[in-house]
């Protein structure tokens, strides 16, 4: 006879995921901060998750998870580093550690400015939303969304920087300073 499913298991691992995948990007670019190449962090960052699912348990629910998580990849990246000590492109520790003190502190100042470009894109009328959103879309070319938009590369240029303009307005007035 088979045995139940586990809710209480499938409950925690639905937890962690969305944890972890609304908090991916901010991790991915707190570990990106302390290694030398990408292919590191991706590594460093599978490890983190594989460590983090582990200890989820032992996470505090009125702890950041980013911050948890970030105390994880830390160590992560120490361990990598010794691991690859052999390479001359490694930080020394007490680098890694000033980095990733530096990485923590910029955390909430990242979240900050995210939420700001967020809430400014969402200000602009959709027309515009649309076009810088196409403008900035990895394989679209400027010429091509000119010519859709019947105008000519130049004048469409402008177009985009008035945009710009306006969104650094509204995000200046939305970021506190570091």
């Amino acid at each position: 006879m088979p045995s139940p499913p586990d809710t209480h298991q499938d409950d925690r691992y639905e937890a962690f995921i969305q944890h972890f995948a609304h908090w991916e990007p901010d991790l991915r670019r707190f570990i990106r901060s302390l290694l030398p190449t990408r292919e590191d962090a991706d590594e460093v960052l599978q490890q983190t998750a594989l460590v983090a699912w582990r200890k989820f348990d032992q996470f505090d629910r009125s702890t950041p998870f980013i911050k948890w998580t970030c105390v994880i990849a830390r160590f992560e990246a120490l361990a990598y580093r010794r691991k690859m000590a052999r390479d001359r492109l490694v930080f020394r520790e007490d680098i890694l550690d000033l980095m990733a003190d530096e990485g923590l502190s910029e955390l909430d100042h990242r979240q900050e400015e995210q939420d700001a470009l967020e809430h400014c894109l969402s200000e602009l009328p959709e027309k515009q939303r649309k076009l810088v959103t196409l403008a900035y879309t990895p394989g679209i070319k400027i010429k091509d969304l000119a010519a859709q938009a019947g105008s000519t590369a130049p004048a469409f240029y402008m177009r985009l920087k008035r945009i710009r303009h306006q969104l650094m307005a509204c995000l200046e007035s939305k970021i506190t300073s570091p």
